[in-house]
């Protein structure tokens, strides 16, 4: 189907003229009249087929005849043109939600974090820790990220740069890398909860907060999501204590007439809270029920579930009232030996088993959205150094991912970048740093 559109009087695509639209609202966004030919062409080239989506191998597709200058022009945009991705972000997502909110509300706020391989030591963040795409402690840059999840697909909403201690406190790297005096090392749980405060500020819809162990562990972190109103379903470890059904810490002892009169709770030998584990190991098999949470490639996934209204009991000798009950989700699938995960929920006490467990399980979509950006868009392909171009990257990925959600959301089967067409590229061309043919 083809219509008018007043890109050069030419007839274009719906496909087209959607991009077209697109393109003019994060122009409007970004700023600046001559920031919309480098911002076409470096989504263009992030949507395009290709192995490599770093900017000489993305000029390469959109202007082969011009290549140094388009090369210059597109780098220029995304590592110093100074303009704020925070405006651009939130136009991304409310086009994606548009589209995607026509399949049913946002059911989950999704808090992970994503790790990027790096060599070297002057990429901005770059330092040893958990790279959660390798699964091991390795040489890699890590970004904080809040999803937002609808019936049908999920779209990033927040992306920042966690930036270690060791280079918070260097200043010549901070300089090099152009990291603004603002900018802090802030643990990872902070940051998600900053972004989030800013979500609400745009108004996003509320839903329950969804996170891995590494953000559930944190009594803090679940303590804030409450003050703020969130409920939450996220990942424990199964050493976290908690107070058996009916069982709740010792009152203060009594007071005996002299000083102050005791206030905190208490615990003893005989009365004492148990771990995760423990509490779910002692179930009797008959507690366990089978759900299935979603149809997979191979047909519907469903495992063995138990959920327990329990007290956390994490220091609460520190307290003077105890934790209120929350639902201690696990699952044992058939074929292991012991309870494979735990969650940790405030949704309602009400709440079927077999919804919490949907619920629970919604954090498979962002390793979905993830991997399609980093091995699709080009989230990690990036190869400057600076902070600024980092995030200017990243809000580029996740405006052309979004657009890919939204065309997904209106059509069946999915056609979302058939339109664009990468120019014939010269022969003999190599991206600098492209390995040597054999």
């Amino acid at each position: 189907m083809k219509r008018w559109h007043a890109v050069g009087m030419k007839t274009l695509t719906d496909h087209q003229a959607r991009f077209e639209d697109y393109l003019a609202k994060l122009a409007t966004a970004i700023g600046h009249a001559d920031r919309r030919e480098p911002l076409r062409a470096y989504l263009s080239g992030l949507l395009l087929p290709g192995e490599r989506k770093s900017v000489e191998p993305m000029a390469a597709k959109i202007d082969p005849k011009r290549l140094q200058a388009r090369h210059q022009s597109m780098h220029h945009f995304v590592a110093t043109a100074p303009w704020e991705g925070g405006v651009p972000l939130q136009v991304a997502r409310n086009y994606a939600l548009e589209a995607l909110e026509r399949h049913g509300p946002i059911q989950a706020w999704v808090v992970d974090d994503t790790g990027i391989p790096k060599k070297g030591r002057h990429s901005v963040g770059v330092a040893r820790q958990y790279c959660g795409q390798l699964g091991k402690q390795e040489n890699c840059q890590v970004a904080v990220s809040i999803s937002l999840v609808c019936p049908t697909q999920s779209v990033p909403a927040a992306y920042r740069l966690y930036l270690p201690e060791c280079w918070a406190s260097d200043a010549k790297r901070r300089r090099a890398a152009g990291v603004p005096r603002s900018i802090r090392s802030r643990k990872k749980w902070r940051i998600a909860l900053e972004e989030m405060d800013r979500l609400g500020v745009e108004e996003v819809p509320r839903a329950p907060v969804l996170a891995d162990g590494a953000y559930g562990m944190v009594t803090e972190f679940r303590e804030e999501l409450t003050r703020r109103g969130f409920s939450y379903a996220v990942n424990i470890p199964g050493d976290l204590s908690f107070w058996a059904p009916g069982e709740s810490p010792l009152p203060p002892k009594r007071w005996s007439g002299q000083g102050r009169p005791p206030s905190l709770l208490r615990r003893n030998a005989r009365h004492k809270p148990r771990s995760a584990e423990a509490l779910i190991r002692a179930l009797p098999d008959e507690t366990w029920k089978t759900v299935q949470w979603r149809e997979g490639t191979r047909g519907g996934m469903k495992s063995r579930f138990v959920a327990l209204r329990v007290r956390p009991a994490y220091r609460d000798y520190w307290r003077r009232q105890p934790f209120e009950p929350e639902w201690l989700l696990s699952e044992w699938p058939f074929s292991e030996k012991t309870p494979a995960k735990y969650w940790l929920s405030t949704v309602p006490e009400n709440t079927p088993l077999e919804d919490l467990v949907r619920l629970a399980k919604l954090r498979w979509r962002i390793e979905r959205d993830y991997e399609e950006m980093k091995g699709e868009v080009g989230l990690t392909h990036y190869e400057g150094r600076g902070w600024a171009g980092f995030h200017h990257h990243g809000v580029l990925c996740i405006a052309a991912y979004a657009f890919l959600a939204a065309e997904r959301a209106r059509l069946s089967p999915p056609e979302p970048v058939a339109f664009l067409k990468a120019a014939k590229i010269p022969k003999g061309f190599r991206p600098r740093g492209a390995p040597v043919a054999a």
